[in-house]
């Protein structure tokens, strides 16, 4: 930063403004910004807003152009709130955002805070990835007059970080965030765990080439679940309940789709899907052992999974992760899926992930969380006769 200007590069600048800047430029600009969004109208409020405390104003010029803002306002002593940040639309899709975050997070932690929050629309992946790639963890979601919101924080303290982690199950409480969690937890004596290999079973065909020496290969649910009973330790390092007896039925009879990666004559890792319902498959399981994870191998295993489970006739495909796994939801958003839900089971806090083959179905998953207005075939589907104009 140079005297109060960010140079983003390509003749883009983000200069500090004042708080009646930057409400000038919301009152002239958020209609073209923020037009295409569904929200609630309100009647005029009967309460004053309260103070906003400390704020941070940048406006994003390209030239002597304004052409965006960022505002942020206090949230309590320890917190900064990420309340809106806009850019005109014939410049969105240049990583500007991407190229502003550092900037305005450095700024906040050297003003002394240690979270940072912010909340966008469930489906705006275009926001939600680069939040993600910056370190922030998916915390919430809620339902407001603008539809439904992901909560999204940001820790600036790592230890609060690494607590995060353990709250949501994806890895365990040890020393500091342990200490701060009111664990008692002894740090002597931990057994060392001891990577076993498993030789690639006989398959039939050369599989799918993913790079790197990487194959994918189809393979019967069986061959799957004896490999992932061998190799479930030593891929996992998240937290479950141990429900200590087994389990006392039978899991239904459902179409199961199974694939093993090899790498050097081994076996490097897996995927495993099964049918959901009646229109949806479900990826339950894929694993990387330590040794082969960031490679990008999640990224290119997914169009091919995601094309077999459409060629079986699945019209959605839902999965879960720990809602701190930020490793595994970038690729499936920029895959597609979208941000559907967070629920607790035996494994953690998991968000619910969905993908949808049906052009249709992903406009109305905008449409439901506010994102886009609803017209054309997805206000058909939702039953609403919208005048002439509005379709």
């Amino acid at each position: 930063m140079d005297g109060g200007v960010i140079r983003l590069g390509d003749g883009y600048e983000a200069r500090l403004i004042s708080y009646e800047t930057y409400r000038d430029a919301c009152a002239r600009l958020e209609g073209r910004i923020f037009g295409g969004t569904w929200g609630y109208a309100f009647d005029r409020p009967v309460k004053s807003s309260p103070p906003l405390g400390e704020t941070f104003q940048w406006g994003l010029y390209h030239g002597n152009d304004l052409i965006g803002w960022h505002h942020a306002h206090q949230q309590g002593e320890r917190t900064v709130y990420m309340a809106d940040t806009g850019i005109l639309p014939g410049y969105q899709g240049q990583g500007l955002y991407s190229r502003l975050l550092p900037h305005v997070l450095a700024a906040y932690r050297d003003a002394g805070y240690t979270l940072v929050t912010s909340h966008h629309r469930a489906t705006n992946n275009q926001v939600i990835i680069p939040k993600l790639r910056a370190g922030f963890f998916l915390q919430g979601l809620n339902l407001y007059e603008g539809g439904l919101n992901v909560a999204l924080t940001l820790s600036l303290d790592g230890t609060y970080r690494e607590a995060m982690h353990v709250r949501s199950g994806f890895q365990q409480a040890t020393g500091a965030a342990a200490r701060r969690l009111g664990l008692n937890i002894s740090e002597t004596g931990a057994d060392t765990v001891t990577l076993p290999s498993v030789s690639m079973p006989e398959v039939e065909g050369k599989g799918v080439d993913l790079g790197g020496d990487y194959t994918l290969h189809r393979v019967p649910y069986e061959m799957y679940l004896d490999v992932y009973e061998q190799l479930e330790d030593a891929a996992y390092a998240s937290v479950s309940f141990d429900w200590a007896v087994p389990a006392p039925l039978l899991s239904p009879e459902v179409p199961r789709y199974a694939w093993l990666i090899a790498h050097g004559g081994e076996v490097a890792g897996w995927q495993y899907s099964r049918q959901w319902d009646a229109r949806t498959a479900y990826m339950v399981n894929t694993a990387f052992l330590p040794a082969h994870r960031g490679k990008g191998l999640y990224t290119r295993l997914l169009p091919v999974v995601l094309a077999a489970l459409e060629a079986e006739g699945y019209r959605l495909v839902r999965s879960q992760h720990h809602a701190t796994n930020n490793a595994v939801l970038i690729p499936k958003l920029r895959a597609g899926f979208r941000i559907q839900g967070l629920q607790v089971d035996d494994h953690g806090v998991m968000s619910v992930l969905i993908h949808a083959f049906d052009d249709v179905y992903r406009e109305y998953m905008d449409a439901r969380s506010g994102l886009t207005h609803p017209k054309g075939e997805v206000a058909r589907r939702l039953g609403l006769n919208l005048r002439e104009d509005e379709t």
